[in-house]
């Protein structure tokens, strides 16, 4: 039976581009969820922050904002507000200054930029801390100029999904992050599925194959890994299947 899929227009981190999702994820998946998150707000005297984990080449940050939108566009639902931990990397300028160890050698922290070591975590923590009492301004990370920009958002919403691939790592350090989630989802994925994603990603933005390849096999690849292997349970578990679409295991 073929799939139907919803289709719009929608922009994500700067960039304005077409999305779609199954029906069956819509109604069956993501609606759920929005409930879920109603409902626990319901039960709480403070902010609810969830997460929404995944790999690198998941599209979970056109999820993210797909989600906000549902849940504005069906009154059935409170309103989320969709947010990245992308802006809380370090800034370019930092990278660009600062090296950080890998496999025995010193090198600029640029060159992973996207990678654990790369984010500054005591922020994240902070601002997740201010987002559960009382709202506070959220980093945001523009890839039209490849750097972040500080306090750029205003968030006082009831309701906050903040997507990103490290939240519920079981690393030091990262912990603390984990820690403040009230609900959570990860996008479990095969790595040969990622591997492409991520490739043709690249190429769309300019890069050579062979650029594109030697990126993801020095980068990408072992942050796909950590996130496999080294995230602790979510609440809830979706599979990204190689057409786009979604199914909860």
């Amino acid at each position: 039976m073929n799939k139907k899929f919803l289709t719009y227009n929608m922009e994500v981190n700067g960039l304005t581009q077409e999305v779609r999702f199954s029906a069956d994820a819509v109604e069956k998946i993501f609606m759920p969820l929005l409930h879920e998150l109603t409902d626990l707000r319901l039960t709480m005297d403070r902010k609810v922050v969830a997460y929404l984990v995944a790999p690198p080449g998941s599209g979970k940050s056109t999820l993210a904002q797909f989600l906000e939108w549902l849940s504005r566009e069906r009154g059935e639902v409170d309103n989320i507000r969709a947010l990245g931990m992308d802006g809380f990397h370090f800034t370019a300028a930092y990278m660009s200054a600062t090296e950080i160890e890998r496999d025995g050698e010193k090198i600029l922290m640029r060159n992973i930029k996207g990678a654990p070591e790369t984010f500054d975590v005591d922020l994240l923590v902070d601002k997740i801390r201010q987002l559960r009492q009382d709202g506070t301004d959220w980093n945001v990370y523009d890839r039209r100029i490849h750097d972040v920009l500080p306090d750029y958002m205003s968030v006082e919403d009831d309701i906050v999904l903040i997507e990103g691939n490290y939240l519920l790592l079981n690393e030091p350090t990262w912990t603390n992050v984990r820690v403040l989630c009230d609900y959570s989802v990860f996008i479990d994925a095969d790595a040969s599925v990622l591997r492409e994603r991520i490739i043709s990603r690249k190429m769309m933005g300019g890069s050579s194959r062979e650029d594109a390849e030697k990126f993801f096999n020095f980068s990408d690849a072992r942050n796909i890994e950590r996130v496999l292997k080294n995230s602790a349970r979510a609440d809830e578990t979706w599979k990204l299947l190689p057409d786009g679409d979604f199914v909860k295991q």
